[in-house]
């Protein structure tokens, strides 16, 4: 009788514990089934939201194209269509001279507009101490000679001031030097643009004040450009010593203002970026596509006249879909739930 009590016992448990196994089994299911909906949802909401910020830079573009080719950011200075357009239009006298002064390699840059998502990524992946330049081909150190290697000029010799103030240019001009002074003080990049196209250069003289005005030009529309439509200090100093000004260090001159304007970018969190950031694309550009030829193998400098205007729309609109895709991806982390 006892043997039969156990039996009876030990089966009714066992039948009660498979009840209780199926719907531990179902529950799994079930928890699993929901986490494949809260997975889809987020994959969905991520996707939703990516299209979104397609279409919406897609209205920006379309926006973009209806207005001036040559309109720019107030954060971000790049006026490569500022400068193609007179080169082009420049007499070849003027021409001449420009060469002579040592900047016909910029007579390469192509008239284009200029993504400023990608130089915006460039100066956030420039690392300050090291004068490098972060990328996913690697780290390319960043010098006055790969500015003067990526432009086609000098980047030997001696230094421009690295800090010039007014008072302080002013009090060291002599009595001729600050009538020039007071000539271009306060001047725009409109008024300078137009005296250099309507100078002549038949003189002697009206040789020595283009090239002044050019200087000024061409530091202001493209190699030290700023948020600031004015002359400043830093402009204003190579014009008072013309001789031998083939022969200063324009790469160091263009990498030192560089480097202020990203750090004030990086460290002081100012949303203006001075600078010439069309260099240190040029760089990039050049650099990740040459990495590991040999030297017979990569184009000749000035980098520059290697990119055309095609090239370069082709490799920043590869640039920008790869920042989208790093983006979306970043997303996708921050979205997929724990369980996932």
């Amino acid at each position: 009788m006892a043997d039969s009590s156990t039996s009876s016992t030990s089966s009714t448990s066992q039948n009660a514990s498979k009840p209780r196994k199926r719907s531990q089994f179902r529950a799994k299911i079930k928890l699993q089934k929901i986490e494949i909906v809260v997975r889809n949802l987020h994959q969905n909401n991520i996707k939703l939201y990516v299209k979104n910020l397609k279409r919406k830079r897609s209205k920006y573009t379309q926006l973009s194209d209806k207005m001036a080719a040559r309109n720019q950011t107030k954060d971000l200075k790049c006026a490569t269509h500022l400068l193609s357009d007179k080169f082009r239009n420049m007499a070849e006298e003027k021409k001449a001279i420009v060469r002579d002064l040592g900047f016909g390699g910029l007579m390469h840059v192509p008239p284009l507009r200029v993504d400023h998502q990608l130089l915006r990524e460039l100066a956030n992946n420039f690392k300050l101490g090291e004068n490098k330049l972060k990328t996913g081909y690697g780290s390319f150190q960043i010098t006055p000679k790969t500015i003067g290697d990526a432009l086609g000029i000098n980047a030997t010799g001696n230094l421009f001031p690295e800090k010039v103030e007014y008072k302080q240019l002013y009090k060291q001009l002599s009595d001729d030097d600050k009538i020039i002074y007071r000539r271009f003080q306060g001047k725009t990049l409109k008024s300078l643009t137009d005296e250099m196209m309507e100078i002549g250069v038949g003189s002697e003289e009206e040789r020595l004040m283009f090239k002044r005005i050019f200087i000024l030009y061409i530091q202001m529309a493209f190699l030290l450009p700023t948020t600031i439509n004015k002359i400043s200090p830093v402009h204003l100093a190579p014009i008072f010593k013309m001789d031998g000004i083939s022969e200063r260090n324009w790469g160091a001159h263009v990498l030192t203002f560089l480097i202020k304007g990203i750090t004030d970018y990086q460290d002081k969190k100012k949303k203006a970026i001075d600078g010439c950031l069309f260099a240190l694309m040029i760089i990039y550009f050049h650099l990740s596509e040459n990495k590991g030829k040999k030297r017979a193998e990569r184009p000749p400098k000035p980098w520059i006249a290697n990119w055309t205007k095609e090239k370069l729309v082709e490799r920043m609109t590869a640039e920008k879909e790869e920042i989208l895709v790093s983006k979306h991806n970043m997303l996708l982390l921050f979205y997929l739930p724990e369980c996932c």
